[in-house]
């Protein structure tokens, strides 16, 4: 069998890319697009994307095709309806980020309550040498012990941030719903979550519910020493509307993974935050840990494997 990966440039080279023994040939890419696609694909019986857009169009000019392995578990890249008209079987990997998007949350949360950076940047400009005592205390901390964390989403991901803020010492809380009408077990009500948050983070899916899920309204409803924390997707928060809450002083600090565009240009309304010290933003790697990502690309060989299995009975 044949197997095309169209952005391998989308790994970093030290992260083998396994390919089970079923694969006779394959064609490994730096990038693709549109421009490139088709002529990359039309043979291929199977495809592995990480962020390359395929469409009905190139799908149909690509006879063989049985498998799109996605590397990654979003699937908004892949026309899905496109696949089940045309009987390509198309698959995701989850579960391998679970313990690094946590911990590249509480990196972010714990950077501004401690302001790490600002404290590193004073050091480097020799702020410390100066000091007339053995240190100073130009910025002021907070510990998150004791602080109430508002999880939004509760999948693998909000339920290991759980377990970690509680190590913390945090009181955690789920929020429901934005539009529930019943507070299930195990929740409380969205607007109660968020005005009592000392930290806001979001766990859950970008889907038409959930975008903007995080706007002027919500932030209207947080304290004003709340931390909003985004390691999910760019559209669950309002760009426009955290750039207002930040420069007003509405809420303290927020720290984001992610954008609405990516990658994110730079006439992007986020990069009017950047030189705000309660604003931190990287580059969506918080899945990226090279622990995570050997997971990852064995569970996409693991289900490559599988299916080639199940097609040949």
């Amino acid at each position: 069998m044949k197997a095309v990966f169209l952005d391998r440039g989308s790994f970093p080279e030290n992260i083998d890319i396994p390919l089970p023994d079923c694969i006779t040939q394959s064609e490994f890419y730096h990038n693709s697009d549109d421009s490139n696609v088709v002529e990359r694909i039309q043979d291929a019986e199977i495809i592995l994307t990480n962020k390359v857009k395929l469409n009905q169009a190139q799908l149909a000019q690509a006879p063989n095709l049985k498998l799109i392995q996605v590397m990654a578990t979003g699937l908004n890249n892949v026309d899905l309806e496109a696949c089940a008209s045309l009987g390509i079987a198309v698959r995701n990997v989850s579960g391998y980020s679970t313990e690094a998007v946590p911990e590249h949350t509480f990196s972010l949360i714990l950077a501004l309550r401690r302001k790490v950076f600002q404290y590193h940047q004073d050091v480097r400009n020799g702020r410390w040498a100066h000091s007339e005592f053995f240190c100073f205390m130009d910025h002021p901390m907070q510990d998150i012990y004791g602080s109430t964390l508002a999880i939004i989403g509760k999948g693998a991901l909000g339920t290991r941030v759980a377990t970690i803020a509680e190590a913390f010492g945090m009181k955690t809380v789920f929020a429901e719903h934005k539009s529930a009408t019943k507070i299930r077990s195990g929740y409380v009500a969205f607007e109660e979550a968020i005005s009592s948050a000392d930290i806001i983070t979001l766990h859950c899916p970008l889907t038409s519910d959930t975008k903007d899920l995080i706007n002027a309204e919500a932030f209207a409803k947080m304290k004003s020493n709340a931390l909003v924390i985004n390691t999910g997707r760019g559209g669950l928060v309002n760009e426009e509307d955290l750039v207002s809450a930040l420069t007003s002083g509405q809420i303290a600090g927020a720290g984001f993974d992610v954008a609405t565009v990516e990658p994110m240009p730079q006439d992007h309304i986020l990069n009017t935050l950047m030189d705000m010290p309660n604003f931190l933003l990287t580059p969506h790697v918080a899945w990226a840990s090279e622990n995570a990502m050997t997971r990852l690309v064995n569970i996409a060989a693991t289900n490559i494997e599988t299916f080639v299995k199940q097609e040949a009975k």
